[in-house]
């Protein structure tokens, strides 16, 4: 072809190319406007609306009624299932037929009783391919179902996608219809799209962009949209283009496919199950037709959910996971918050997962996969290396908002010294749609280079679900090895990792935590699920040690496996890191607490309806078993407690360890340490002292709290009814007040001093019916240091209290579990809790964060009556010798009282030589009836040889690892004297005592 050769102006030529593929310009000549030719109406199209999720046989039963393309209706949460009746037109034998489906809902087709395709219009899937080429033998008749969810990809927010839900939203499908899909159209288009964004993401000063911009607008010349005889020619130049290779020394992205799928969020854990079974049976389409696709799914807990919901997909699922393009990964039962769940709750994520995914797929993942998470314990590590595990990936820390964190390839240090080999992709996504940006992204932001030369890149729908498209996949094939672009491989994590480790002698090493810059306020959003969660871990660990002991006891006692398997992994759901953060709407939430309620219920043998999600039957033993406290070892003379009300109105409190003098208002003037003759409140201070700021984030409501807020605080000074004695019985004295947080909000309090009790609690019963406020209590304390110190998963880390530095300053509001201290030598305050997470230690002032009042996406989040109590405790010592750890134990493992025979004869099951080892854990081992596993960990930080003694009679005694598998290389021996054994500093040790 000859014609004149012009001035090649690069706006006017990208532009005349992104016209010729428009879908809104020039559609009547240009090419996208042929990618579709005739068209035909569906046969009949009836509907009918269910307020519940039904299953395929129950709702082919239904009645349908006719609907009319256009016709609303909902409302939100409903389904709406369709039946369609189709006849192809024989004279479109030999052609590619599609369904077109355009809703506003989700969607998924089913052909022959089964699921078949997802179709999400915000996910780009609008058509169900019917035939890839018409045959005479084929049926033209066909009959389908398809089931809408009234709900879009990402819920029903009102007015923006994180607004809680409207529930009248009303929804409707835009067009059902046949149509004959041009396949030489649309490869020819992504040929088109690619050479585009090539031009547009190299830029004017790259000659290779150029080059791109020259081939595409010679293949505008070459190509009439009405002659598809002109289409090859043009594709021709494509293809030589993109054949143009690359060096070697070029990057390589490791492309995989992904569908990270929230398993609650903007709409509930029901929701989510359609959601895996809408994407994932579209992935299992796009494997049939691409033999190269790989694709990662993490969550134990969805893979349950669709062998439960839909079996025929599982069994799909297992066949591609065998040929390797289907790839489990994660080990964990969910996708968990990485700062909340205690440290045996953690464990469990990976016990529960692992052991489903060998169990159903024949082998354990490799690496930990949390891709969108608030924050990364400093214990995981060592969680992961013991849940055999050496390899991590996540993404969200690209979300930082001071600070940009250094690397994406790297070791991660824990704070034992455990290290995983730790990626970030550099694309800051999990979520690519296989486009050149997304590729040039990965080369450009990658802060390793020179130390590591390859990538991941998560291609994919997701959050919402939906999953990659074979347009993502077309993307990807076309620049496999292009000139001016990465490498980019089909791959595996496996594949990746093995890469990077191949490369790793030149990584940097991080140690400690991951501390994400953002999303601060979840560790205190939706208070009721905090206190739910740490209330069910202390009761399934008391659970389970009654349990092993009455076992031990008694052989004949059915240790209850399968019950607390049920109650562990409900609790477990519920640690999502959309769940336990509080990000979610009120539909979740509701859940949520629905069951902790199940799991409280169950163990008190209370019986449930047979539809209820946290229904128990359990055998009625739990109860007999309770027990469980800690001790402190504190050594102290004889009971002593006394409480006097002072002429003005003061209370002084005393028990020979601790005494405080308490204002009218609640607050305490004066907080002594009796026996070193210590002040621990402030100079012209007042402790317990409750503080209101403002709360208004600049966009994500439930998660995040801005720095800002700390320039409007306001104390809380109306006193209501002041501090009067309720009671002193030698035992316990107690004090209680009423404050006025507003007219619509108030808090009641009692302050308690027990005899013998090295610290004051604080029950507190706040009425809350604020927007935008954030509640916390101040305890200003007369200790001088620069770093506070807090409880994290079996350990503790230190973390500034000046603000020297851009990091420093990000952790204005940080998370601990239950006891943050401050100490300088010899001296030091610990603030205990029973039920939350959220902290701040700046100079020296301890804040303990209550309560928030976000309205999206829970327009009531937090609304109504909380009750949690916190405690102040003195200490002289280091907070170690003092015992803060086993506290803090105490106050949220409270005694539990049991009856007993009368000639019971006391009796200690184990005891553990030294006070910094804490046995944790005591458990029946998987799978085998006759053992117990019992979990250690080293607290204080120090390395130590303790004796672990039992009266139990244990035949054998192994080390194992995290999931139970013993170590036969590590036989212990059982000495007179019990068991002897070496901790590291905070060393989790799991031992599989054999009866």
């Amino acid at each position: 072809m000859f014609h004149q050769p012009v001035l090649k102006n690069r706006r006017t030529l990208l532009e005349r190319a992104e016209k010729f593929i428009s879908d809104v310009y020039f559609t009547d000549c240009n090419l996208r406007g042929r990618l579709y030719g005739e068209s035909w109406p569906v046969e009949t199209l009836a509907s009918f609306l269910s307020p519940k999720r039904i299953t395929f046989p129950e709702a082919s039963k239904q009645n349908f009624a006719p609907y009319k393309i256009g016709d609303t209706f909902g409302p939100t949460w409903w389904t709406c299932w369709f039946k369609v009746t189709l006849n192809i037109p024989q004279s479109w034998r030999g052609k590619e037929v599609h369904l077109l489906w355009e809703c506003d809902g989700e969607a998924m087709v089913w052909r022959h009783e089964q699921p078949v395709q997802g179709l999400t219009k915000e996910g780009e899937k609008t058509s169900y391919i019917l035939s890839e080429c018409l045959r005479d033998e084929e049926p033209h008749s066909v009959t389908l179902y398809v089931e809408m969810a009234c709900n879009g990809l990402f819920g029903a927010g009102q007015g923006s996608m994180i607004a809680a839900p409207d529930p009248n939203r009303t929804f409707s499908v835009q067009k059902a219809e046949l149509g004959v899909f041009n396949r030489d159209v649309q490869e020819l288009l992504t040929d088109f799209e690619m050479l585009v964004d090539i031009v547009k993401e190299l830029g004017e000063g790259e000659q290779r962009g150029f080059q791109a911009l020259f081939t595409v607008n010679e293949m505008v010349n070459l190509c009439d949209p009405s002659d598809p005889s002109s289409f090859a020619s043009a594709r021709t130049l494509a293809h030589k283009f993109f054949s143009q290779k690359n060096g070697e020394s070029q990057h390589t992205v490791h492309a995989m496919g992904h569908c990270h799928i929230d398993s609650a969020w903007l709409w509930p854990y029901e929701e989510t199950i359609r959601k895996c079974g809408r994407s994932w049976v579209t992935v299992i389409r796009l494997m049939e037709k691409n033999p190269e696709f790989v694709f990662t799914c993490s969550q134990a807990q969805q893979f349950h959910w669709v062998k439960k919901w839909y079996p025929g997909l599982f069994s799909q699922i297992q066949h591609f996971v065998k040929k390797g393009q289907f790839v489990p990964v994660g080990g964990t039962w969910v996708e968990m918050d990485g700062n909340l769940p205690s440290g045996e709750s953690m464990v469990r994520q990976f016990l529960e997962g692992q052991r489903f995914f060998y169990q159903e797929f024949g082998s354990y993942c490799k690496e930990f996969w949390l891709p969108d998470t608030f924050g990364y314990s400093a214990q995981l590590p060592q969680i992961m290396q013991g849940s055999g595990i050496s390899h991590f990936l996540t993404q969200k820390l690209s979300w930082n908002l001071v600070n940009t964190f250094p690397h994406n390839t790297f070791f991660w240090e824990g704070i034992n010294g455990s290290k995983v080999l730790t990626h970030f992709p550099p694309g800051n996504s999990y979520e690519m749609k296989g486009k050149v940006e997304d590729l040039i992204k990965t080369v450009k932001n990658n802060k390793d280079k020179g130390r590591a030369n390859h990538s991941a890149a998560l291609f994919g729908f997701g959050d919402g679900g939906g999953g990659p498209t074979q347009l993502m996949l077309d993307r990807l094939q076309r620049v496999q090895d292009t000139d001016g672009l990465p490498k980019v491989q089909m791959s595996t994590p496996d594949h990746l990792f093995s890469q990077l480790k191949a490369e790793s002698d030149l990584l940097c090493t991080w140690t400690g935590e991951l501390f994400l810059e953002l999303h601060n306020g979840t560790y205190t959003t939706e208070a009721q699920i905090k206190r739910g969660n740490r209330q069910c871990e202390t009761l399934l660990h008391d659970v389970e040690i009654a349990s092993s002991l009455a076992l031990c006891r008694g052989r004949t006692f059915p240790y209850p496996v399968e019950k607390l398997q049920e109650l562990w992994r409900l609790l477990l759901l519920n640690q999502f890191h959309d769940v336990i953060p509080g990000s979610c709407i009120e539909l979740v939430v509701e859940d949520a607490l629905r069951y902790y309620e199940g799991i409280h219920r169950c163990v008190s043998c209370q019986k449930h309806t047979a539809n209820d999600s946290s229904v128990c039957h359990c055998s009625g033993t739990f109860h007999r078993y309770l027990w469980c406290t800690f001790y402190t070892g504190i050594k102290i003379g004889k009971p002593r407690l006394c409480i006097t009300l002072q002429a003005d109105g003061t209370v002084l409190m005393e028990n020979g360890i601790l005494q405080t003098v308490v204002n009218k208002d609640g607050t305490l003037a004066s907080l002594r340490l009796v026996h070193a003759n210590r002040e621990a409140i402030s100079d012209g201070c007042n402790g317990n002292q409750f503080v209101m700021f403002d709360d208004v984030p600049l966009f994500w409501d439930a998660w995040d709290v801005m720095d800002y807020h700390l320039q409007t605080r306001k104390p809380v000074l109306e006193v209501v009814k002041p501090v009067h004695v309720v009671s002193s019985d030698g035992l316990r004295s107690v004090v209680s007040l009423t404050l006025r947080i507003s007219d619509k909000s108030t808090i009641t309090q009692e302050i308690i001093m027990d005899a013998m009790c090295p610290y004051i609690k604080f029950n507190t019963e706040v009425k809350w019916a604020e927007s935008h406020k954030f509640l916390k209590v101040e305890f200003p304390v007369r200790v001088h240091s620069s770093h506070a110190t807090y409880e994290i998963q079996f350990g503790h880390l230190q973390r500034p209290t000046h603000r020297n530095t851009s990091w420093d300053w990000a952790r204005f509001e940080v998370w601990g579990h239950k006891w943050a201290d401050l100490s300088e030598h010899n001296f030091g305050v610990a603030l205990l809790n029973d039920c939350k997470y959220g902290y701040s230690v700046h100079k020296n002032t301890m804040t303990l964060s209550l309560l928030r009042a976000p309205k999206s996406p829970d327009a009531n989040a937090d609304m109504g009556t909380h009750h949690f109590t916190y405690a102040i405790m003195p200490h002289s010592g280091s907070f170690q010798d003092s015992s803060v750890i086993q506290c803090a134990y105490n106050l949220n493992f409270p005694l539990r009282l049991i009856q007993s025979c009368p000639d019971t004869v006391a009796w200690s099951a184990f005891s553990v030589s030294h006070p910094a080892v804490i046995l944790e854990t005591i458990k029946q081992a998987e799978d085998r009836k006759e053992s117990l596993v019992v979990r250690l960990y080293e607290s204080h930080g120090s390395s130590v040889t303790v004796t672990l003694r039992t009266a139990l009679h244990v035949r054998e005694a192994w080390h194992c690892d995290l999931m139970e598998r013993q170590d036969g290389t590590k036989p212990i021996l059982i000495t007179s004297d019990g068991i002897i054994l070496q901790f590291s500093p905070f060393q989790i040790v799991s031992l599989l005592l054999v009866l």
